[in-house]
């Protein structure tokens, strides 16, 4: 589907990279990983067009479509969410334009035996299966399908996007790209904005997505469940690993073993060579053989070694004092802005030492509870901060209170203390400030840059209560492993506002989960709370997939004998006939999309074997297999389209139960 050849990028003496050539093909859901600075945003714009290499070639068919997310947009203000969601059916309003009009050709033209007109009957074919593929019949479902997975509510849909955040404006752009259903699929951390239910949502809807998927994001989990390849920028190459992420980091460690072995070795010979040459320069006998050392020397290409991996760097809290022996105690705590209800009646009692995860979808009151217990905001109830509790306390606008007259060294340098003083450059490195950025001025860093920075300064502060609201936001993975290890052996208590699982995993004892004016506590991590979450009440994703597991999206169904009335009768006066009569229609339906489903899984696995058998050379020009591929990949169009109308037919009458 892509082809990129020689690809070269070059803004200063040394080039990015170089000589880079891969292909992607249209199953295919690449993680695009590299260090800071590497190169893996402006590899994606050169994809998407938006910038050009300076050699080399990025190829795709005429028709391919690119959907791109860059990680900062500007959307209009002049329009509602559904509004700026509709665009992205211009195409699709377009192509049905053009249908109308050859259908009205065909309806004017008398000659049906001529040449002309099967042709044109031809082009009429295949522009209105083209239409149908978009999946234009159902636009309406699809925006709402889409934009309610990505968290907004229906009230929502014709607000003014002006009224949004940045955040949520990117959920915006997302959905639109999605909606366009293009051929490849190009983001920039796509999950920075995004909640964990949304996070899961977008994971399910890229891992069944007909489109090819390239991406670069800091999330693990997220690309170890969608992705199945990994290509990584290191050391001005482009290596690729078609392998997920987790094995290719076990790849990655024998690899850059593998290039310590061969840089020592090369490097003994360099030395060799060196001394040969000092040794019997100026004696005549040896001019030869000296000359031959020097030509050899000089046609020795250095091996280059990746930087070492900081994520090893152990980094410890400085003593603080004793707290008490509860930091936290939450009795009938609410909070509200105006008729805005943000959440009534919070009882929770953190004790100390206690990881918690404050964890729910944006806008349902977390970083609000935060502000109560730091005393920022006005409440209701009673909220009791313990004896002896020092509160180290990282906010989205934390880094905006650093001076920005200090370097980015004197701002760490002025909060260490002790022997910690000592590891300031492997602590900056190991958060993306190493070599000359440790002496940048703060004032000239970026936004993500100076979170980093507050960060690094807060895990030298001695407290005890530490409270972090969206901490991994612009860490990469490396710094995000040194920040976990150290509030992993943190010895007070902690309170972590994240979407991020992966980071929470292994981290977190308990979780509070915040949704619907109510904050319930869970006892275990963060993947055990995931599992106990209702997720039969999360939207499903767009059934646009061409070849996905369908299975994993089957709807999460109550028994047929659920009793009519549990504290009420439903709709006040429905008759036990009429109620069996809907359990047997409910059957019937659950029958139908398990047939569909078999069918679905058989068609999967021919499309997979003639996958296999297209790979092999011998088969590049069977026209045979071609078209068979061709036909079973529009015969499973054909059965997912069907099997999207009978879900939806179930959950309908699954209402009504």
């Amino acid at each position: 589907m892509i082809s990129v050849e020689n690809l070269k990028i070059e803004f200063g003496v040394k080039p990015l990279f170089e000589k880079a050539t891969f292909v992607v093909n249209g199953r295919d859901r690449i993680a695009l990983v590299g260090k800071n600075g590497a190169g893996k945003s402006t590899l994606l714009k050169i994809i998407a067009g938006q910038q050009a290499p300076t050699e080399g070639t990025v190829s795709m068919p005429q028709d391919s479509t690119v959907g791109y997310l860059p990680q900062v947009m500007r959307l209009s203000d002049e329009t509602s969410v559904r509004e700026e969601a509709q665009k992205a059916f211009a195409d699709a309003a377009a192509l049905k334009q053009h249908v109308e009009e050859l259908e009205w050709q065909m309806g004017e033209r008398t000659d049906y035996e001529s040449d002309d007109y099967m042709a044109l009957v031809e082009r009429y074919t295949q522009e209105h299966e083209r239409y149908l593929m978009m999946g234009a019949e159902s636009q309406e479902a699809q925006l709402e399908r889409t934009l309610m997975g990505l968290g907004f509510e229906r009230t929502d849909f014709d607000r003014p996007t002006s009224e949004f955040s940045g955040g949520w404006r990117m959920r915006i752009e997302l959905a639109k790209i999605l909606l366009r259903r293009p051929d490849v699929l190009l983001l920039d951390e796509p999950t920075n904005h995004l909640d964990i239910e949304s996070i899961q949502w977008l994971e399910q809807f890229l891992a069944t997505s007909a489109s090819a998927v390239i991406m670069v994001s800091h999330d693990r989990a997220f690309i170890n469940n969608v992705c199945n390849r990994t290509m990584e920028i290191s050391c001005g190459q482009i290596i690729d690993y078609r392998v997920k992420y987790d094995e290719y980091v076990v790849l990655r460690k024998e690899r850059r073993e593998q290039q310590l072995r061969a840089y020592e070795n090369q490097q003994k010979e360099m030395q060799d060579m060196r001394q040969f040459i000092e040794r019997f320069r100026y004696q005549a006998t040896k001019a030869i053989q000296v000359q031959q050392k020097i030509r050899q020397l000089e046609k020795i290409v250095p091996i280059e070694v990746d930087e070492v991996d900081n994520s090893s760097l152990h980094l410890k809290f400085p003593p603080c004092l004793r707290s008490g022996d509860y930091p936290v105690i939450c009795e009938d705590v609410a909070k509200s802005y105006g008729d805005h209800l943000v959440f009534d009646r919070v009882n929770l009692t953190i004790k100390r030492g206690e990881k918690v995860a404050f964890v729910g979808r944006n806008g349902e009151g977390k970083s609000t509870l935060v502000k109560c217990i730091m005393g920022e905001i006005p409440f209701d109830g009673y909220l009791k901060i313990g004896h002896n509790v020092q509160i180290g306390y990282f906010a989205q606008n934390q880094a905006q209170l650093l001076d920005e007259s200090l370097t980015v060294f004197d701002t760490i340098d002025r909060a260490a203390r002790g022997e910690i003083r000592l590891k300031i450059r492997d602590i900056l490195g190991a958060f993306m400030f190493g070599g000359e950025a440790s002496d940048k001025k703060v004032k000239v860093l970026s936004g993500g840059e100076r979170s980093r920075l507050a960060m690094i300064r807060l895990l030298l502060e001695p407290v005890n209560l530490l409270i972090l609201d969206e901490p991994t936001n612009h860490l990469d993975m490396a710094s995000k492993d040194v920040l976990k290890e150290a509030i992993r052996a943190f010895d007070g208590t902690a309170i972590i506002v994240s979407h991020d699982r992966e980071f929470l995993d292994g981290l977190v004892t308990k979780v509070y989960a915040f949704g619907g004016g109510k904050v319930r506590e869970h006892l275990g991590g963060i993947y055990d709370w995931l599992k106990l979450s209702l997720q039969q009440t999360h939207p499903q994703p767009l059934s646009e997939e061409k070849g996905g597991d369908i299975s994993s999206k089957k709807l999460s169904q109550p028994a047929n004998n659920l009793p009519l009335s549990q504290g009420g009768t439903k709709g006040g006066a429905a008759s036990y006939a009429a109620h069996k009569e809907q359990q047997k229609l409910v059957r019937k339906a659950e029958k139908a999309v398990e047939q569909s489903e078999r069918k679905i899984a058989d068609i999967e696995k021919r499309l997979k074997e003639l996958d296999e058998l297209l790979m092999l050379p011998e088969n590049a020009s069977d026209m045979e297999l071609v078209t068979e591929y061709t036909t079973t990949k529009r015969a499973l169009d054909d059965e997912v389209e069907r099997w999207e109308q009978l879900s939806e037919e179930l959950e309908r009458l699954m209402v009504d139960v």
